[in-house]
């Protein structure tokens, strides 16, 4: 008895969870329907370009360096204190290279969260209004979790946070 009680106990929670209202959302679809999206995107490919140029003039002084250092490298004539100030040139040029490109990362990845917080923090706002909405008690992202099967019971709310934010679908 003791036993069938504790198994009884032990499924409590799956009964519940086999009763909630279950309901799922892609939210990169609508993500990708934002009209800020587009702005933001445009912004963030500007500055992309911007470092892109700027990387260029970096790599030609670098690729610059590394003929002349060839040159006096294959010239024995040249003392090898030139050459090793050569070498020196060359480190410090890729060093210049690898941390503009870490903080250009960093920059674009700062302005992308900046441009896009804004826009992800409306949609979940919206996907929460619309859980409310239809009374759900869990909500899965299918961009974000793969989700293998959806029943009929299912409720997806994509349709309803569209109308919310005032997408066209």
């Amino acid at each position: 008895m003791k036993k069938l009680l504790m198994i009884a106990v032990a499924m409590l929670p799956l009964l519940a969870v086999a009763q909630a209202r279950i309901g799922i959302i892609n939210s990169q679809q609508i993500f990708d329907l934002m009209p800020d999206k587009a702005g933001a995107e445009a912004q963030l490919k500007t500055m992309s370009d911007s470092y892109h140029a700027e990387y260029e003039l970096l790599k030609r002084e670098f690729d610059k360096k590394y003929a002349d250092y060839q040159a006096v490298a294959a010239d024995a004539s040249i003392p090898e204190a030139i050459k090793e100030r050569r070498v020196q040139e060359l480190q410090e040029s890729d060093k210049k290279m690898r941390e503009f490109e870490r903080r250009a990362a960093d920059d674009l990845a700062a302005k992308r969260e900046t441009l896009t917080r804004p826009i992800v923090d409306r949609v979940q706002a919206a996907i929460r209004t619309a859980g409310e909405q239809a009374a759900l008690d869990v909500v899965f992202d299918t961009a974000v979790t793969p989700v293998a099967y959806t029943g009929p019971s299912t409720i997806d709310l994509t349709p309803m946070v569209k109308g919310i934010l005032g997408l066209e679908y």
